[in-house]
């Protein structure tokens, strides 16, 4: 996989690049602001562009790098890291896209395996969210009223947890040890409950609208 990085931490920007290439990826690029990482994509085929999302010239300059680069090549993934697990990053993100796009914490990619994972999943067409973040999400503070969430069974919430981190079913069952199927009548059992379209097949477009809901709940990070 052909990757560019744009990370104004030399130390961090140097470790992505021995991991990239311990998994055998080709990084194209290293550079340390949105403006070089723009200029390189635009020039250079790129699979996936890993940018941190504060980096100069403006505070949250890597996420107006990646809203720059999806309107210049739609077809590059795009993985944006941080340090912290921020729901307005999130949403930020969304509006950018929910296809071929992910957002990680730093310390969590900083192993071969999470990052190849991540970058493989995004250059399918994923939207690979931070697990933490997600499962901050999903979860009713207690002692409050979770309205239609408090609905859901233990079982359907893990569901929707995973759902919130962009799996497909396959990748569910999986992780929850249940067949596809099984999975199939708790995502029913979840849009029926939280009232959301039942026609929100594809794994993108289920969790924008599940992000969509829980912010309309006010549940935030």
């Amino acid at each position: 996989m052909r990757v560019a990085i744009a990370e104004d931490g030399v130390l961090f920007r140097e470790g992505l690049v021995l991991l990239l290439k311990a998994a055998g990826h080709e990084v194209v690029g290293c550079v340390g602001d949105g403006d070089a990482l723009l200029s390189l994509v635009a020039t250079t085929p790129v699979d996936v562009a890993v940018l941190d999302i504060r980096m100069p010239p403006d505070p949250d300059g890597g996420l107006a790098t990646a809203e720059r680069i999806r309107a210049l090549r739609p077809e590059t993934g795009l993985l944006l890291l941080s340090h912290y697990a921020e729901t307005h990053y999130l949403m930020r993100i969304l509006e950018v896209g929910t296809e071929r796009i992910g957002y990680r914490l730093k310390e969590r990619v900083a192993g071969v395996q999470v990052l190849d994972d991540t970058l493989t999943r995004i250059a399918d067409g994923e939207i690979v969210i931070e697990p933490v973040l997600a499962k901050r999400l999903v979860q009713v503070p207690g002692g409050r009223d979770g309205g239609a969430l408090s609905a859901l069974s233990e079982r359907e919430h893990d569901v929707l947890r995973l759902m919130a981190e962009g799996r497909t079913n396959n990748a569910i069952a999986a992780e929850l040890f249940v067949s596809a199927k099984a999975v199939e009548k708790h995502i029913a059992s979840i849009f029926t409950k939280l009232d959301l379209p039942g026609d929100q097949a594809v794994h993108h477009r289920r969790v924008l609208a599940v992000l969509a809901y829980l912010r309309a709940q006010r549940i935030d990070g």
